[in-house]
Parts: C-alpha cells; structure tokens; sequence
C-alpha cells in the first residue's frame, strides 16, 4: 500500500529524495489522493512517466465531452478560456497552436536575448539590498528577473510590472479553497488586461511576442481571439512562475553547499551545466497536469481502468536510480543528465531555452556582484509554500556577508551561554 504522503507538507519540500524514495518502493505506479484533485495515480520512475507523456492514444488530457481535466461545472468562463490553453490540448489541436507560437519565438530569437537578460539581472543584483538588509531573494530577485524579461519579450508596458507581480503572487499562493478563489479573481483581472493588450496590438502594431502573434494571426494562423488570450497567459504565467522557483532554489542549494560554490566561481562557463542540475534537483515543477486513461490499460505492470486519472510525477522522474547515479546527491558536474524537468513528448516546455538562459544569467549576476551572500536566517527557518505541484520557496532571506552574519551569530551564541547561572 503506498505511503499517505502529504504533497504540500514542509517535510515532503525540505527533503524531496526521501520522500520520493519512499513513494517507489511501493511501485512505479501507486494511487494517491492530491490536493484539489482527488484520487489518482502517480507515476514514480522515469519510465512509467516518460510513457504517460508520449502516449496520447491512451491518456487524455481532456474529459469525454472536451472539457480540460480538473475544471469543474461551477467554475466561471474566464477560467475555462485560461484553461483552454496548449499545455491542456491533445492533438491535432496542440500542434495547431504550438506551430502558431513557435513561429512566433522563431521570429524573435531567444538566444540573441542573452545580453539583454544578463543586463536586467546585473541591474537587479545591483539594487538587491537597496531597501536594506536582510532581502528576501525571491521578492526582490527571483520573482522580479523572470517577469521583467517575458515583459520585455511579450511587449508588455513596463510600468505594468507591479500588477504582474501581485498576479504572480497570488498564483504562488494557492495552497486551499479560500486562495483558489483569490486566484480566480486575479484571473479575471488577467483576462481583461490581456484582451486589451491584443486589442492594443491589433490596432497599433507594436514589438514583442504580442505583436508578432498578431502578425501570424492577420497571415492566416488557425487560431480564435479566446485561443489567443490564453495562450498570452501561458506564456506570461508560464513563463516567469516557474523560472521564479528554479532561480531561488538553485541559491539555496548553492548556500547550503558553499562546495558547489566555489566550483562554480572558480569558471562561470560552468553554469549551464550546473544550471541542469538544478533543473534535476530542485524540480520546481513537481507534477504534469491530470490526465485521464482513455481505455483499460496496464501501466508499468499496473492495471488502470478507463476513466482513471493519472498524474506524472516528475521531480520522482528525476530521482529515479535507474537514470542516475546517485540522485539524492547535488552533483554541478552531472553527465549526462537526462532530468524531466521540461517535460517531453509533444508537451515538451516552449520556453525551455528561455529558462535555461535567465537561470545562468540570474545565478552568474548574482554571485559575481555579492560573492560573499548568505543566508540571514538559520536555514531551518526556510519555508516552502504549501503549493501542490509546485516547488516554491516562500521567503529566502539573505545578507551580503554571510560570513560576518554567521560570525555575529556565534558570536552571540557564545555570550548567553557565557552569561552567569541565577539562583
């Protein structure tokens, strides 16, 4: 019988590889209740989970009469509008958009933007503890880098950035049913100001990702202004969310393992190599969405009935034994590292290279400006959101010399126990 484990629980985040370990040793497949789900089965090996995402004959990511998997009938109609979006299409409808968007990113070059990302990040690494010291890095850094480049590269106003943030806030912040509905107030907010960005668009043409979608839409591309909006979400959540936990995750790492760190200071050109990794163990995407099981099939030896659901674990895909050596171990110089972190098969992660580039950026800006960083806080004191599917940081308070902050609180440490006993 599989282990009841808590997804959203402080044990499960802070220690990712033993509770992992634990889920496998009850199978490759093994039911689960998850938050705000239900019942379904979670994948735990590389392969059951790499399978479940190439199989579109078998799994769906829609219910029998199309509506997306995990909607329910009460939800109102600007949430089925966000959620109609590519990562919950099948095909043929999946290759329609995704052609339309890949043109898109195809036409703007997202390598050419590595300068551009550096220069935001060194910005943002300079102003870090402008407002003071401690910083929470997520806040002022993590959060901040991802937005402002999707921003950028979607065209989007930058004196708009705050709304983004607050919206990005709020999406972090789903952990029950009361957050579940601030979050769909935030959507509806969305919806409206993205609607008025692609009107904007239509009307006076632009630069950006926006722009250019609206181009490939006026050239003929299959796709409807709902379509549209959706897909401006995706890649506006999408695209900074994710890269938001990877990128403070990978500095709590590097804290914790001053080892790491200097390996990587020693040769920044280091960085994409440690930067896979940190995709591999920090897994800030936990969990691929719900699927449904088109007909009774056998799943790594599991039989599974039509109308199941089933959810691919991926951060247990990057822990798997069978694919890497030692995987509950942070190894920079990991080769090759076949993590799943982007997922594969058709739903393979649009933005995977953009990612990749804000997380060297974000990581390289960071340490060379303040190479001394450090924790404010005893590490015991990190917490993670109670964030089904998501690994995420809450707060990561950090001082510009960790060491002093250390010696200071040893310092301190030594003086009450040297303080004289009252009778």
């Amino acid at each position: 019988m599989a282990p009841r484990l808590d997804f959203t629980s402080e044990a499960f985040f802070r220690d990712l590889p033993k509770a992992i370990a634990t889920l496998r040793m009850s199978g490759p497949v093994v039911a689960a209740r998850f938050p705000l789900v239900g019942d379904v089965w979670i994948t735990t090996t590389h392969e059951a989970t790499a399978q479940v995402l190439k199989d579109g004959t078998d799994f769906t990511l829609r219910k029998e009469d199309g509506d997306v998997a995990g909607l329910r009938w009460w939800m109102p109609n600007y949430v089925r509008t966000i959620a109609n979006n590519m990562l919950t299409m099948d095909e043929p409808d999946h290759t329609r958009l995704r052609s339309i968007v890949d043109e898109a990113f195809r036409r703007r070059a997202i390598v050419a933007m590595e300068p551009r990302i550096r220069a935001i990040a060194d910005g943002l690494a300079d102003e870090l503890f402008l407002a003071g010291s401690p910083a929470d890095l997520v806040q002022r850094y993590a959060r901040i880098l991802p937005l402002a480049v999707i921003s950028e590269l979607l065209g989007l106003p930058l004196a708009d950035r705050p709304r983004f943030i607050a919206w990005a806030n709020t999406m972090s912040s789903l952990t029950n049913v009361a957050s579940f509905f601030r979050m769909l107030f935030a959507f509806r907010k969305m919806r409206a100001y993205l609607e008025r960005q692609l009107q904007i668009a239509r009307v006076r043409g632009g630069e950006g990702l926006i722009a250019e979608l609206v181009q490939v839409e006026r050239e003929g591309g299959q796709i409807t202004p709902d379509e549209m909006v959706s897909m401006v979400f995706l890649l506006l959540a999408a695209g900074s969310e994710t890269t938001t936990h990877l990128i403070s995750g990978s500095v709590y790492e590097l804290l914790r393992n001053p080892g790491v760190r200097d390996w990587l200071a020693q040769d920044w050109s280091r960085v994409g190599l440690a930067v896979e990794e940190f995709l591999r163990f920090v897994s800030p995407v936990q969990f691929s969405k719900p699927r449904y099981v088109r007909r009774d099939i056998e799943l790594a030896g599991v039989r599974l009935k039509k109308g199941d659901r089933v959810m691919v674990m991926l951060a247990a895909a990057n822990m798997d034994p069978a694919m890497h050596e030692r995987p509950e171990s942070l190894d920079p110089a990991r080769k090759p590292n076949r993590h799943m972190s982007f997922g594969t098969g058709i739903h393979f992660c649009l933005g995977h290279q953009l990612a990749r580039i804000e997380a060297a950026c974000a990581l390289e800006a960071l340490f060379v400006r303040w190479p001394r960083l450090g924790f404010a806080v005893d590490v015991s004191q990190i917490h993670w959101r109670k964030r089904p599917g998501m690994r995420a940081i809450a707060n990561l308070p950090v001082v510009p010399d960790g060491h002093a902050a250390q010696a200071t609180a040893s310092a301190g440490s030594m003086l009450v126990r040297s303080q004289p006993v009252a009778c």
